[in-house]
């Protein structure tokens, strides 16, 4: 998986039919029945970035941030053919990158990602709190 050209994107408009298809090709758990929900979901978050090999969506991320104090990281999804390339890692960097050393990011991991997180320099958090959603 070494020899992909990966090309990134910043706030670049996503097809929810192929957000959709990253999610379920991930592992990732979202609504992707629903699929105004993902369309609502990537209308108005203030950071989207995006993985592409050639026209293909691989990987994707989607931040609500202030671009001062903090940056909710609330999804991080990569197809399962090209998890182990970097992708994800690449993701969280140029999030960074962009918010900033003056801004927290923070997300709640999936279960299944509970030992990916540590590995790309975050901290488990015992301070968090959350009112889950209905559905």
């Amino acid at each position: 998986m070494t020899d992909i050209t990966v090309e990134y994107r910043h706030n670049y408009p996503l097809d929810p039919i192929d957000v959709v298809r990253v999610f379920d090709q991930s592992g990732l758990k979202r609504p992707t029945g629903d699929l105004p929900r993902i369309a609502r979901m990537f209308s108005v978050p203030s950071l989207v970035l995006s993985a592409w090999v050639g026209n293909e969506l691989v990987g994707l991320s989607r931040s609500l941030t202030d671009y001062a104090y903090c940056c909710y990281l609330s999804d991080l999804a990569v197809d399962k053919k090209y998890q182990g390339a970097g992708i994800g890692k690449e993701l969280i960097r140029r999030t960074r990158a962009v918010i900033g050393d003056q801004v927290s990011l923070i997300l709640l991991s999936a279960p299944d990602a509970m030992s990916y997180y540590p590995t790309q320099g975050f901290e488990p958090a015992g301070s968090a709190f959350l009112i889950r959603r209905k559905h």
